[in-house]
């Protein structure tokens, strides 16, 4: 993972190395890498920030070696992950009775999956989750939650098609208080991004579950549009974190940093392989260690 940024921030950290005592060919060299940034899911305006941040240094005299560039490029990019407004869904969840999550993102990007996924890690954390099917407008959405759900041995609540996403719900609500789930995870419908009736809807299941997270789960792998559905979802009804899929094949590296600069919401878990246990937490310290040796 990630293969592509780290030799983008190698092969920048070995010249530049080459040519402190040259800043003209410096300047040069930080806008070849502003360049290979932005082909790598970087977005502009960050990669813009990361390469005047560099050349500030260069000219304050704080670049004067290999480890102090080392440790300025590392300083930069931590920058974009603190302060953000960090939290355990786990440690939450024993505050509330129930603890009710609504799920975010288009559809293909393995929302369904994901859902699963940190459904069986309640479990494992001695909870009692239920999966809400709330995407009735897709043909097979319910289906597909239903199938996770005996693969993990967790309950789905489902609904007929067409009905209204926000009044099921409600009814899961109901249902859960009743039988003792203490985790509602609720999966909404995720038609393309630029669907009114979407947002339309999005924003009365927010109305009426009242949830205390909304999670955005984007895919790795679409790289900037990945960043564009979090501008679009944050907009809409508000994003409290993001979960990244398929980050073990993506090889670009961008998306997480250019994400958290887009919505100011913290990457909290990324996706890496197929199985129901390979979801992990996001580690800023991991992912910079990742990126640049």
């Amino acid at each position: 993972m990630f293969k592509r940024i780290r030799n983008v921030f190698s092969k920048f950290i070995d010249k530049a190395s080459q040519l402190i005592s040259s800043k003209e060919k410096l300047y040069e060299l930080v806008e070849d890498f502003k360049l290979e940034l932005i082909s790598n899911d970087v977005a502009y305006e960050v990669a813009e920030e990361i390469a005047s941040k560099i050349i500030e240094s260069i000219n304050g005299g704080l670049v004067r070696d290999r480890d102090s560039l080392v440790k300025l490029l590392k300083k930069i990019i931590r920058g974009y992950f603190v302060d953000l407004q960090y939290f355990d869904l786990f440690e939450e969840a024993r505050r509330y009775k129930p603890y009710k999550i609504v799920f975010l993102g288009v559809n293909g990007v393995g929302k369904t999956t994901t859902i699963a996924k940190l459904a069986l890690m309640f479990k494992d954390k001695g909870f009692k989750p239920l999966m809400v099917a709330a995407d009735t407008f897709r043909a097979g959405a319910q289906e597909q939650l239903r199938i996770h759900g005996e693969k993990i041995s967790v309950p789905v609540f489902t609904g007929k098609y067409g009905s209204d996403p926000a009044a099921l719900a409600f009814d899961a609500i109901q249902y859960a208080s009743n039988r003792g789930y203490n985790v509602l995870l609720i999966d909404t419908a995720g038609r393309m991004h630029v669907d009114v009736d979407l947002v339309e809807e999005l924003k009365k299941i927010v109305r009426v579950v009242k949830p205390e997270r909304k999670i955005l789960v984007v895919d790795a792998l679409t790289g900037n549009d990945a960043v564009e559905q979090a501008r679009f979802f944050h907009e809409a009804v508000g994003v409290d974190g993001v979960i990244v899929t398929k980050v073990d094949a993506y090889e670009q590296g961008g998306v997480p940093l250019s994400i958290v600069y887009a919505i100011r919401s913290p990457i909290l878990m990324i996706g890496v392989g197929q199985g129901y246990r390979d979801l992990k937490y996001f580690n800023v310290d991991e992912f910079l260690d990742k990126i640049i040796s």
